[in-house]
C-alpha cells in the first residue's frame, strides 16, 4: 500500500460513518496528541533496557503496535484533510535537518542544533 491508498482507505472509512464533520484539523490534531499520549503511557515507567525490548513482551508488543497504528492513522488523516503531501514534507524536513545537524558536529550527540556550535 502507498501513503495515498492508506489515506483513501481512512477517508472512505470516515465517509461510510459520516464522520467527516468531526474530522476537522483541530479535532484530528487533538486525536493525534491523545493517541501519542497512549503510546507514551506504555513506555512511561520502563527502564531504557525494557523499552528497547518492548516488542519482545507478549503483553506490551500488541499495545505498542495498536497505538502506533492509531498515531499513524490520525497523522495520515490530518495530512489528507489539510491536503498536505506528507511524503514531500518529510523529504523537505530531512533536508532541513541535514543543515541543522551536520554530521561532523552532531555525531554521537543528542544536543539541540542550537547547542552544536560551529566547530
Amino acid at each position: 500500500m502507498t501513503i495515498g491508498s492508506l489515506q483513501q482507505s481512512l477517508a472512505d472509512f470516515a465517509a461510510e460513518r459520516e464522520w467527516e464533520q468531526f474530522h476537522t484539523p483541530k479535532n484530528l490534531a487533538m486525536a493525534l496528541a491523545g493517541e501519542s499520549g497512549e503510546l507514551l503511557e506504555i513506555f512511561q515507567w520502563l527502564t531504557p533496557e525494557e523499552s528497547v525490548a518492548v516488542m519482545d513482551d507478549p503483553v506490551r508488543a500488541p499495545q505498542v503496535r495498536e497505538e502506533m497504528a492509531d498515531v499513524f492513522a490520525y497523522l495520515l488523516r490530518l495530512a489528507h484533510v489539510l491536503d498536505l503531501d506528507l511524503e514531500q514534507a518529510l523529504v523537505e524536513k530531512i533536508e532541513i535537518n541535514h543543515h541543522k545537524y551536520p554530521a561532523h558536529l552532531a555525531r554521537g550527540r543528542a544536543d539541540k542544533y542550537t547547542q552544536l556550535g560551529d566547530e
